[in-house]
């Protein structure tokens, strides 16, 4: 698949997930379980086998969705994750309908790949507030889960709001102090972490940049600054887990975050199947394909 086919692959997920069904969360269910058949129905189209991990959530029926591409070594894994719910009041295009799109098409393209380790994409429920920082978030029920379970995640990548881009100077904003350090454009993607995993971050650098020449922006900061923490990671951070947002910095470039103008006109897919390309063949390095 060429940039310009993966672009419109991702196109017609954002497409399905923010133009056709809207906006998806507990405070409409049949939104959020259309989304949910979506999802199951297009890694099922892969050949890929969903498991789902079910619970309540005031009063409605929730999953999260997980299909694994495994690896030589099944215990040693690299879980990538994206939430598929919507904040109230917004169809959310950039948060995070981009996010998932990546999440299907890396599917996609890794399962040709002999893979020595373990790679599994989970599509999470319930991110957005009112469950956020709460334990009947999705992604803190399955992090929970992995770690009573045992498993050895070695490090988990949250996909959370990644198809904007911008050129002009100015359009990149930033907590405070964190300007003087970042480029005031925001044509880049951003791999964020606390510092407690900077070993971690700079090994993902490391290997994006030696696959792809996408502009990239690390940041290994404290999570008490607004943002930093603001996505399923934290979930596994929680559990002692190493975990990195890959994002585009949502609220610090996006003008419709969190707004009912969070619709799929306003992403730039091209650019999108860049980072997507990129972070497949990270992945492949990290997951040590070999053949």
């Amino acid at each position: 698949m060429n940039a310009p086919a993966l672009a419109q692959a991702l196109r017609r997920h954002v497409e399905r997930l923010a133009g056709e069904i809207g906006e998806r969360n507990v405070f409409r269910p049949q939104a959020l379980k259309a989304a949910e058949e979506y999802l199951t129905t297009t890694w099922k189209a892969l050949g890929l086998t969903v498991e789902r991990q079910t619970y309540l959530a005031r009063g409605v029926a929730c999953a999260n969705l997980e299909v694994t591409l495994p690896g030589q070594t099944l215990q040693d894994v690299l879980l990538l994750g994206a939430h598929y719910d919507s904040v109230l009041g917004s169809p959310g295009a950039d948060d995070n309908g981009s996010g998932v799109a990546v999440l299907l098409e890396l599917a996609r393209l890794l399962k040709p790949f002999a893979l020595a380790k373990t790679v599994r994409l989970v599509a999470f429920v319930n991110e957005e507030p009112p469950f956020f920082f709460t334990s009947m978030q999705g992604s803190f029920k399955y992090a929970q889960r992995a770690r009573a379970r045992g498993d050895n995640i070695q490090l988990m990548l949250s996909l959370e709001s990644m198809g904007y881009y911008c050129d002009t100077p100015g359009c990149q904003r930033y907590p405070p102090l964190l300007r003087f350090f970042y480029p005031s454009t925001g044509n880049f993607i951003g791999f964020v972490t606390c510092c407690k995993y900077r070993n971690q971050l700079k090994h993902l650098t490391q290997a994006f940049r030696a696959v792809c020449d996408f502009p990239l922006q690390p940041a290994a900061v404290f999570a008490w600054i607004p943002g930093v923490a603001w996505s399923d990671h934290l979930s596994f951070w929680r559990q002692g887990y190493p975990a990195i947002m890959v994002t585009d910095t949502a609220l610090y470039r996006y003008p419709w975050y969190h707004r009912a103008e969070d619709t799929p006109d306003k992403l730039d897919y091209l650019r999108l199947a860049e980072v997507t390309y990129g972070l497949a063949k990270t992945l492949c390095r990290l997951a040590e394909v070999s053949s």
